[in-house]
């Protein structure tokens, strides 16, 4: 898939917003990246399961698993377009029937990759692996759409688990100012946000 167009798309369809943000954190930011939006878009949502697959064609799993919510979407998607085996985990364990923490058919010992739309800090990333982990598979890659490269990666490693990016925020970034989608003042501003971390 050719990066650039899907960049364009995921701008076009409103999934990277430029402006004034407040983050999950607290911290505030000129570019806001929104994903959710994609389940309304057919066609921008087989091109990211495409993308995931591209992705985790170099890694070995025997499962993916979509974090919720805005991953599910995400990984029935890349299940479609790969044929891979999916499974996600809950938020919270279901208080009746099976009261099962993670749905879909699985094996104690087997890897999962996990999915994801956007990684910041992977604090998000870390508390849905521990469900995946405690009914015995093995997670040892985190792949997402977008990276913010605002430490999630670091993160992620510091407990073992290695981070893929489909692009990070500065690759979007600077799609769209080569397409000129965006101003020289907007990918200004932009990009010294992303210096400062």
């Amino acid at each position: 898939m050719e990066i650039d167009s899907f960049a364009l798309e995921l701008f076009r369809i409103g999934g990277v917003k430029l402006g004034e943000f407040t983050l999950k954190s607290g911290q505030k930011s000129p570019v806001y990246v929104d994903l959710r939006g994609l389940v309304s878009h057919p066609a921008a949502l087989r091109m990211a399961g495409e993308a995931l697959v591209g992705v985790l064609r170099g890694l070995e799993f025997d499962r993916i698993a979509g974090l919720p919510y805005a991953g599910l979407p995400l990984a029935v998607s890349a299940s479609l377009a790969g044929e891979l085996p999916m499974l996600y985990p809950r938020k919270e364990a279901k208080e009746y029937g099976t009261r099962k923490r993670v749905e879909g058919l699985f094996e104690a010992g087997q890897t999962v990759a996990v999915l994801d739309d956007v990684i910041t800090t992977g604090g998000a990333k870390l508390e849905l692996i521990e469900p995946l982990e405690a009914e015995g598979l093995k997670v040892r890659d985190v792949v997402v759409l977008v990276d913010r490269e605002q430490g999630g990666a670091e993160a992620l490693r510091e407990h073992g688990y290695a981070l893929h990016s489909v692009f990070t925020l500065r690759q979007v970034l600077e799609a769209l100012h080569r397409h000129a989608a965006i101003t020289e003042e907007q990918y200004r501003e932009v990009w010294e946000y992303l210096e400062r971390g």
